[in-house]
């Protein structure tokens, strides 16, 4: 597999995030501030104190790259019409008997509601299935997080239940929604359903 893909479907595109990306992806990040923040995964106070403090922008992508050579994750851009809207990411790949990924995302407020990050989470299903053979995919939403939700319900991805202070995010251990898809259990793709389910 290439972690430089790029797919596309209609105007929505997943690319490779690079450092060049670094002034559109700084001002989009700007501009949703108060909106991704009360989702933004943080450093709890241990780590903290380990020297594990949040990267600048081009160690973040040196770190991805990194990651992505050695088959850890796929990291993304999400574009529509050709400008950046956010930022897609397969992480935690396994292969072996494991053969599993999660999948985050986020996406700038004045673009959501489209059906863009949708689209762009049933490519990158499609994608772990497909080109990655892989056997399960989850995705990790805290419960208060409604739009990010509707994301995975509109894709009718199964819930799998609570997982109890799970991940750091803003300030505090928080609980998060288990969503999860096996392989074989949308045989059409995730594309071609989520097409069909706009038609309906």
């Amino acid at each position: 597999m290439s972690w430089q893909a790029t797919l596309t479907e209609g105007e929505i595109g997943l690319r490779p995030i690079r450092l060049r990306d670094a002034r559109a992806w700084r001002e989009v990040r700007r501009r949703n501030l108060h909106w991704l923040e009360q989702w933004e995964a943080t450093v709890p106070e241990e780590g903290q104190m380990a020297g594990e403090i949040p990267a600048s922008f081009s160690v973040m992508v040196r770190t991805l790259h990194r990651q992505a050579r050695i088959r850890r994750v796929v990291p993304w851009v999400v574009t529509y019409q050709g400008e950046l809207v956010g930022q897609l990411t397969i992480g935690g790949i396994a292969f072996g008997s494991l053969r599993s990924a999660y999948i985050g995302y986020w996406i700038d407020e004045k673009v959501a509601g489209r059906g863009i990050m949708p689209t762009a989470v049933a490519m990158a299903l499609d994608f772990c299935f497909e080109e990655l053979e892989l056997h399960r995919v989850e995705i990790q939403i805290r419960p208060e997080n409604a739009a990010s939700r509707r994301v995975v319900e509109k894709l009718e991805i199964p819930e799998e239940g609570l997982r109890r202070s799970f991940l750091h995010i803003n300030g505090d251990w928080r609980d998060h929604i288990c969503y999860a898809v096996i392989a074989g259990e949308r045989p059409q793709g995730f594309v071609n359903h989520w097409r069909a389910s706009q038609s309906r």
